[in-house]
């Protein structure tokens, strides 16, 4: 990996991990929040099966205020958000102030969304912020292995959130072909033979959401 250590990958890998896990969930979260309010009140309960957190939500709107903001819990978006932030700030050299910016503007409009009485608006403009912080890393990151870490994290976390969700079959056979592409550049130890599986397995009629989610968590040691 030269001059990169491991715990610079480690915090660039998990920084990809985290921006995309605020990103995707938060996305998912409106998703709920419709057919928790137009179908089904006790939908939340799918959501956190679906991406392995403990139900400790009392009723829908115990879910809807908790999940998004509640520092206390661990599982929560605003945490991860932080995770992200955290790793973030330590590398800040590598990254640049500004990219970092974007990440620090998304813990603000975060706070500004538990407050307000309209928070998807809010909640709107984090991803936003994610997605201007993704742009700033590519711009601001010159070093092409230290930027492919980043997005190697990005990815996995991507399909395995798109998996537990059982996105539509092509968005996930499109992040398992990111993902191919993006591994080689990381220069990460991974298992090349599983990657091949879990790309095999994709691209079944049925997908074996289960195993491909086992094969992906176990994918590499970072």
């Amino acid at each position: 990996m030269g001059i990169i250590t491991i715990e610079k990958a480690d915090r660039l890998f998990w920084l990809g991990r985290y921006a995309e896990r605020v990103y995707t969930t938060i996305k998912e979260y409106f998703a709920g929040y419709d057919r928790m309010i137009d179908e089904n009140e006790s939908s939340y309960t799918d959501f956190c099966r679906r991406i392995n957190i403990p139900n400790i939500y009392t009723d829908k709107e115990d879910f809807l205020k908790s999940y998004p903001f509640n520092t206390e819990n661990p599982d929560s978006i605003l945490s991860n958000l932080y995770r992200a932030y955290d790793n973030a700030v330590v590398m800040r050299e590598e990254i640049g102030t500004e990219t970092l910016s974007y990440i620090q503007m998304a813990i603000y409009n975060m706070k500004s969304a538990r407050a307000s009485a309209a928070p998807l608006i809010e909640l709107q403009k984090v991803i936003d912020d994610i997605l201007a912080f993704w742009g700033c890393f590519d711009d601001c990151v010159s070093d092409a292995v230290e930027r492919s870490i980043g997005k190697a994290g990005r990815r996995i976390e991507r399909l395995d959130l798109y998996l537990r969700f059982e996105m539509p079959t092509e968005y996930i056979r499109r992040e398992a072909a990111r993902l191919k592409d993006r591994m080689p550049k990381a220069q990460l130890d991974y298992d090349e033979t599983q990657l091949e599986r879990i790309l095999q397995l994709v691209r079944l009629d049925s997908i074996p959401y289960s195993k491909v989610i086992e094969l992906l968590e176990s994918l590499l040691d970072v």
